[in-house]
This record gives structure tokens, C-alpha cells and sequence, in this order.
């Protein structure tokens, strides 16, 4: 799928004037940047394509006698190179490519695992690529998760072995700057063997295991020196997560606590990005350390605000050797003089900040984020999962309610598989203890039930999404919203897998948003714009929405409607590109954080944690409290808590 969702460029580097030497000043690794996902994949496609018709032209001028040995291509799994397997199968379905002439190398696999487990290496890059082509299976190498453990040894220097070339190696790396499984601290000529993967590792695989106690301890991969041996390599990332990767791979010291920085020295190695992934590189953080800029007014408000941290002063007390020592006389040049820049910025930085986010009525508009009218305003928030609208605009929905607009959220998916079955057998007890009828025995059968690998009992799944919809109609309940009429449980089918990996998006999906908004006719749209991996159920709900509204742009509702962009749990806008700021004062925190604990399956025992351990409350807190530090740093007025948006249209 052609990804649809970016955020609209704003002013920065006017790459066309500016010498390539110059825009890659900063950068140890090749690295060419696209707009998306789909267009890096096209370009690394065409790469593969290329090379193995390249390796096959090269029999003609081969004695007929003398066998033509296949093109060898290594391969990472993971999330990384999913949209790459699906061009590469789509090419081939197309007659563009062959790989009966092609062997590959898989990079890794977890130890101890079945081949049959779909967590496996094995399994995945079977499932989502090789069993769709035409390659011989005597050209297939993967690690075998099953050998003895007292055979792991001499098994994986015989697979080392069995590398005798790799003709192109396409890898992605972990946030630590994992490659395969070589963890912080692997040595640079290490080779194929056994490692026991870190307890963060774990916990960021464990997302794929039901929980971190199901997820292997160790893996076999290949080394750093393995990896350093293809003739050419193409690291590939994507999304706003691995853009501090990016940074440190690309523009960092070699090290061993980041792996991949290693693949500095390689003679033949380019990074493959997404503007997402970029966004921490010199060139796209600070440009205008790097070459010409289009100064907008955005952009300019970009440059202050990091300056401001740079010189730790307020927007008003810039100076103008604050600006020229640290690189930004064009912008003097192009915008005048500092005193009116900064007065500028702050008065935009300033027209962002709104009590009232569905408009204030019978008030002037003409700076405020949004209009008075109409009033009231229909609002549909989308939230991804049942908890994101509260986590991430919790206070700014309870805002939209108290100020009589008609809010309405949609959940976008059911959120089951992240219920702990421990949650389950609780709230089948409680019913019991009520006297609504004894399942529990029943329950506890299917729970046993579940096989490691596979996914989870349909019945088992109906509950738990039961028991994440009671508690999405508490949260809105909390602030006096009705969820029999404002609260729509959309359970969107490509998350209905049953296990962790979800299914693509289809029609289905996009005519279930369709509808409803056909239904509402909304004003306002509020919705998660993570710009986080293109495979992650964020980013593929947003798209699923820009294809609703790309096919209801011809309504007559439209001309009104607004889709304003909040953050998830994890990361917040930079101020930069903030249009709209909604303060809260210490009594909506606690609302927020009311609604946010209704969300009781979510507290203490959460089955995918991630590497950050707080509860999604404090996580929300954190973030919004930060933003209120920041403005308050740059010279606005003090609060408790801010909750900032993105206007994209």
C-alpha cells in the first residue's frame, strides 16, 4: 500500500541549490531520504531486481558447461522489510523478477524455537515472502532454532561456513542499534553464534510472545564480521522510532554499545530512510547548519524555539549575537531583524494556546486555532486502541464535552489481544461473585487451551474485547458523555487476526470509517498522527482514515470539517509545527487521570509494556507537563498541563 499519511513540509532546506557534498556533510553512511515508506521500498526493489537479472545476464558469457551459482542475498525479518517482501512479490507475480537463481541467507531466529511457530524467523520470512516465489528450496538458509543445545556451537560455525558470499545484504536495525541480534557490546569481527538477548530486547520482542515470560532468552545470528563481508549492504529504517537509531548510525562514533555504527566502515553500505526516520539528521533537525533555507513562517518559529534551547533564554530575550553565533544570520537576512522575529514567534507561538478547542462562541477568531462557529461544533475523535483518546487528548476531550459540543469517539479496533488472562478470569469472577452465572471453570479451560505461537481462541478474544469496550464506556462516562449514542466501537477486521500480526488493510476497514462519518458529518476531527513504523496499528488506523476522507472529500460537510492531529502515549509534536495548545488546569488532570485508570486492564500487569515501565497515566502526565514546561521556558504564561495538536487541514 502506498502510504498516504505525512505531514505536510514547512520551510527548510532548498535541497536543489545547495551542493550534495554539502547536504551530506554530517554523514558517515550514505543515506538517501524519501518521502515514505513505499517509495524507499520501490528504490530498494529496483536495487534487488536490477542485480539478480544482472546475475542472471551473466551466464550468457559462461561456458554452457559451467553452472551458473546463484545470486546470494541476505535478509533481515522483523517489521522492517515487510512492505519490501510484498513489492518484491508483487514483482514477481508481475514476471519482473525470478529467484529461481537466487539463494538467501536469513540474518537470525530465536533459540530455542520451532520452524512452525509463526514468532519464528523461520515461519515469518516463509509467511510473508518466500512461499510466495518461485525459489528452490535447496537455496533456503535459515538458522535452525531446534538444535541441540550442545550442538549450537558447531552448528552455527557451520553456517558461518555456508556463507561463502553474500551479494547484497538488506538488514534493518533495533532503537539500541541491533543488527540481527548483535546487541550493545557485540565486537566488530564477531561471527555466526549463539547470544542471549538483553532483558530490553526481550521486553520490546515480547510484544510478539504474549508476554515477556514466553519470549526466548537467546538467538542465533549472524556477526558483525559476517555482516561486514557481503559485497554491498542496504540498511533500511522507517518511521519516527528509529530516528534517534538513524541519527547515531549515521552521524555518530563508531562503538560497540550501537552495533550498527559498525557498518560505518563497510566500502558499499547505504541507508535507506523515510522522512520519519530522518527527522533527528542534521539536515532535517537543523538545517540551516547545513546549507540555504526556505524560511516560512513555521519554519523560522522551528529555528527560535531551538535556539531558545540552545542559549536557554526566552523567545524576547534573544539577541542578535545569540542568532549570528549559532548560524542563523540568513535568517536575519531573509526575515529582518531579530527584535521583530522575536516578537513574531512569540505572538504565533502565543495564538496557539486555546481554552477553547472547539472555538469559543461570539468571540473574535481571527488568532484563535479555531473558529467560533458553527457552535456547537460535531466532534469525532478516533482512537486507535480503547484508551488513546484519554491518554492522549484526554483533557481537551473533557473540554470539548463541558463546553456542550456533540463529541463523539470512535475506537478503532478492540484492543483484545492486549488483555492479560489474568484480567479475564477476574472479571469472569466478579460476575460470578454478582451471581450473573459461573463461566469462570469454563474460562479457565479456554485459557489452557491457547497453544504458543498460534492465535488466540475466538471466545477467549470476544471477552477480552468485552471487557476493553466496558471500559472505554466508563472512561467517556466519567465526563458525562452518553456511550450508548457517542461512543462507536468500530473493530476494525484487519486487527481481528487473533495474534499479534495483523492483517493489511482492506475495504472493509475503510468503508466502517466511511460510514460513520457519513453518519456525524463532522467539524472536528480529532485523530492519533503517529508517524511511528507504517506497520504499527497507529499509523495503519490513520491511513485507514485518510482513504475515508479521501473518498468523502466531495461531501458537502467537508467544506467545515477540520482533522486536527494528537500524539500518542510515547512522543509529543515539536513546537514547531504545533497549531493549536490546549491548557489544563490541576482539577482536569485529575479527570483525565480518573478516565485514564477506568482503563483497569491496562494498569500494572499490561502484557506489552515496552522498554518504558510507567502506567499510561504518568506516561500523560509526563509528556503534557513537559509541554507546559517548555512553553512556560519560552516566555508564555505558566500551567499545569499542556495537550498540543496539528492542524492538517
Amino acid at each position: 500500500m502506498n502510504n498516504k499519511y505525512k505531514l505536510p513540509k514547512d520551510g527548510g532546506l532548498i535541497r536543489e541549490s545547495a551542493p550534495k557534498d554539502i547536504v551530506h556533510r554530517y554523514e558517515r553512511i550514505p543515506t538517501r531520504v524519501f518521502e515514505s515508506e513505499y517509495y524507499g521500498v520501490q528504490y530498494v526493489a529496483d536495487i534487488i531486481c536490477r542485480l539478480v537479472k544482472a546475475h542472471g545476464d551473466n551466464a550468457s558469457a559462461r561456458d554452457i558447461y559451467e553452472e551458473l551459482p546463484p545470486f546470494v542475498l541476505g535478509l533481515t525479518t522483523g517489521r522492517t522489510p515487510l512492505g519490501l517482501y510484498r513489492e518484491l512479490v508483487k514483482r514477481y507475480n508481475e514476471g519482473e523478477i525470478s529467484f529461481r537463481n537466487v539463494a538467501v541467507f536469513s540474518l537470525d531466529e530465536f533459540y530455542p524455537i520451532r520452524r512452525d511457530e509463526q514468532q519464528s524467523r523461520n515461519y515469518r520470512i516463509h509467511d510473508e515472502f518466500l512461499k510466495h516465489v518461485d525459489i528452490l528450496p535447496e537455496n533456503i538458509h535459515i538458522p535452525d532454532g531446534t538444535v541441540a543445545e550442545s550442538e549450537v556451537s558447531e552448528y552455527c560455525a557451520a553456517y558461518e561456513k555456508s556463507i561463502r558470499k553474500i551479494d547484497l545484504m538488506i538488514i534493518g536495525m533495533g532503537e539500541q542499534g541491533q543488527v540481527g541480534f548483535n546487541e550493545p557490546g557485540s565486537y566488530a569481527k564477531s561471527h555466526t553464534r549463539l547470544v542471549e538477548l538483553s532483558h530490553n530486547s526481550r521486553k520490546v520482542q515480547s510484544s510478539q510472545f504474549y508476554g515477556l515470560e514466553h519470549t526466548p532468552k537467546m538467538a542465533i545470528t549472524m556477526g558483525i564480521g559476517t555482516i561486514m563481508r557481503a559485497d554491498r549492504v542496504i540498511l533500511m529504517a522507517w518511521g519516527e522510532q528509529k530516528a534517534d537509531a538513524v541519527q547515531r548510525v549515521v552521524e555518530g562514533d563508531i562503538t560497540s554499545k550501537f552495533p550498527a555504527t559498525y557498518l560505518q566502515e563497510h566500502p558499499q553500505i547505504e541507508m535507506v530512510i523515510d522522512e520519519n526516520a530522518a527527522e533527528q539528521l542534521t539536515r532535517e533537525q537543523t538545517p540551516w547548519l547545513v546549507g540555504p533555507c526556505e524560511w516560512t513562517p513555521k519554519f523560522v518559529r522551528k529555528a527560535v524555539v531551538w535556539l531558545c534551547s540552545i542559549v536557554n533564554k526566552p523567545i524576547l530575550k534573544l539577541t542578535y549575537k545569540d542568532y549570528i553565533e549559532n548560524s542563523l544570520g540568513e535568517l536575519l537576512e531573509k526575515c529582518g531583524t531579530y527584535d521583530k522575529i522575536n516578537i513574531r514567534v512569540f505572538n504565533d507561538l502565543q495564538h496557539t494556546i486555546t481554552g477553547w478547542p472547539g472555538g469559543k462562541p461570539n468571540a473574535d477568531d481571527s488568532t484563535r486555532p479555531a473558529p467560533s462557529l458553527p457552535y456547537p461544533k460535531r466532534a469525532l475523535i478516533f482512537s486507535p486502541h480503547p484508551d488513546d483518546d484519554v491518554i492522549s487528548m484526554g483533557g481537551t476531550f473533557i473540554r470539548l464535552v463541558e463546553q456542550h459540543h456533540d463529541v463523539h469517539v470512535a475506537y478503532q479496533t478492540s484492543g483484545n489481544v492486549a488483555v492479560h488472562d489474568d484480567v479475564v478470569l477476574q472479571n469472569i469472577d466478579t460476575g460470578k461473585e454478582l451471581g450473573l452465572g459461573d463461566r469462570f471453570r469454563e474460562v479457565v479451560e479456554l485459557i489452557a487451551s491457547k497453544r504458543r505461537g498460534e492465535p488466540e481462541p475466538r471466545k477467549l478474544l470476544d471477552i477480552k474485547g468485552a471487557i476493553r469496550r466496558a471500559e472505554a464506556r466508563a472512561a467517556v462516562r466519567s465526563f458525562g458523555l452518553n456511550p450508548d449514542t457517542n461512543a462507536h466501537f468500530l473493530n476494525m477486521p484487519f486487527y481481528e487476526t487473533g495474534g499479534i500480526k495483523k492483517g493489511e488493510l482492506t475495504d472493509a476497514d475503510i468503508d466502517i470509517i466511511v460510514k460513520l462519518l457519513r453518519e456525524i458529518r463532522p467539524h472536528q476531527i480529532y485523530a492519533a498522527g503517529d508517524l511511528a513504523d507504517p506497520h504499527g496499528t497507529h499509523r495503519t488506523c490513520m491511513e485507514a482514515l485518510l482513504l475515508a476522507l479521501e473518498r468523502t472529500q466531495d461531501d458537502d460537510w467537508r467544506k467545515e470539517c477540520h482533522l486536527w492531529l494528537y500524539r500518542g502515549a510515547w512522543m509529543e509534536w515539536n513546537l514547531g509545527l504545533v497549531d493549536m495548545a490546549v491548557p489544563l488546569s490541576p482539577d482536569e488532570m485529575l479527570k483525565k487521570r480518573h478516565a485514564i485508570y477506568r482503563h483497569l486492564s491496562q494498569k500494572d500487569i499490561v502484557p506489552f509494556p515496552g522498554s518504558d515501565t510507567r502506567e499510561f497515566w504518568q506516561r500523560a502526565e509526563e509528556r503534557t507537563q513537559n509541554t507546559a514546561k517548555l512553553y512556560d521556558r519560552l516566555g508564555m504564561a505558566e500551567y499545569q498541563a499542556i495537550e498540543v495538536f496539528v492542524k492538517m487541514f
